[in-house]
């Protein structure tokens, strides 16, 4: 019969696997929120664009629209 000890050692690493789990897979919503601004992006993107040329443009500007975000932030804070 394994000692308390023993027990509380594996009752520890079940513990920390657990949150290792949680800090990976949880809290999916950043990717919602992501997906969601690229198809606002790119619907800005493309029914704003004159050519093809340029539409082809926006769909690149569509998946990288945090970038724009941040910059723009920065920029008002005059940083």
């Amino acid at each position: 019969m394994p000692s308390k000890r023993t027990s509380r050692k594996k009752a520890n690493n079940y513990n920390i696997k657990c949150n290792m789990k949680d800090n990976m897979y949880g809290h999916k919503s950043g990717g919602a929120f992501y997906f969601l601004g690229f198809l606002g992006a790119l619907i800005y993107y493309i029914t704003t664009a004159p050519t093809l040329a340029e539409g082809i443009i926006g769909v690149l500007k569509a998946l990288v629209w945090p970038a724009f975000l941040v910059f723009g932030a920065l920029k008002a804070l005059g940083l």
